[in-house]
């Protein structure tokens, strides 16, 4: 029997044919994060210097060339993709999880909606590249802090979303009757509210870990981010940005990856929109 059936690859057809937003995005995380996983074994020390081969443009012994201080452009590009990555899960994975539990408080108890939202309110009225800034300038610049700075800001927004989530179906017949059978309220939530959450909360999460990426590269473009001498797409933007006419590749080389990688979230995104909202389903 073979492993594949015709059956199987009309299927794959269909889906690669009804979503191809999902397959592409999907393809160049994919990509994307197997080369930051084998960096190791496929590049060269992103941080060793090598004055002798300095602004050397691209070649058989540099994929993309060297920077001002003789640096593997390759090397820095592909250890940077895990810091990128890195960051955008984190910020994803805490901004979901801790604005997911306080968007259920404030949702279902009524005497909580108003001094939670308001404190939310005002954290987003703080422009989040100001509050990322006076994060990393008070607490140090490093990997984990600029992920606190960046998740912070991000969390209102999944509260909001959570919240109004929780509003529409608290009063539904299902919930209704759970809570008339005398559920707790813990189990409550967590059965009956909270898988109502789950699909807006996974395209959200794409757009965080999107805004992640970006925000981290501008703190570090920026020289608020992580520590110089860590290799990340946008210290060496910043880096090299003196030598833009002369070694155009020290900067097209991490600005494309940085597009490349934020594309393919947002496509993730969209299309796990598509796929996950019934009314856009319905339509297809």
């Amino acid at each position: 029997m073979d492993a594949v059936t015709p059956a199987t690859r009309s299927d794959t057809s269909e889906f690669i044919r009804r979503h191809p937003t999902i397959v592409i995005g999907g393809l160049l995380l994919i990509i994307i994060t197997l080369a930051a996983i084998l960096a190791p074994w496929i590049a060269r020390d992103p941080i060793i210097f090598e004055p002798i081969n300095r602004l050397k443009g691209p070649s058989a012994e540099f994929w993309l060339g060297t920077d001002a201080l003789g640096r593997d452009v390759f090397a820095r590009m592909v250890y940077g993709a895990r810091i990128s990555l890195i960051v955008g899960l984190s910020v994803a994975v805490i901004t979901i999880i801790g604005g997911s539990v306080i968007g259920l408080l404030a949702g279902y108890f009524k005497a909580f909606d108003a001094i939670i939202m308001r404190l939310m309110d005002g954290i987003m009225a703080i422009p989040a590249i100001l509050l990322a800034i006076a994060l990393v300038a008070l607490l140090g610049s490093s990997v984990t802090v600029v992920i606190i700075a960046i998740a912070i800001p991000e969390i209102p927004r999944v509260t909001r979303l959570v919240r109004a989530v929780v509003l529409s179906v608290r009063d539904l017949p299902f919930v209704e009757a759970a809570r008339s059978n005398g559920t707790r309220v813990g189990k409550l939530l967590r059965r009956h509210i909270l898988p109502s959450t789950i699909a807006p909360l996974i395209v959200q999460a794409t757009y965080i870990c999107a805004s992640a990426i970006l925000t981290e590269a501008g703190l570090s473009f920026l020289g608020a981010g992580t520590p110089p001498e860590i290799p990340t797409w946008g210290n060496m933007i910043a880096g090299n940005r003196l030598y833009l006419q002369i070694a155009p590749w020290t900067i097209f080389a991490p600005g494309i990856c940085l597009a490349l990688v934020v594309l393919a979230v947002n496509l993730l995104g969209d299309g796990l929109r598509d796929r996950l909202d019934p009314r856009i389903s319905r339509g297809m």
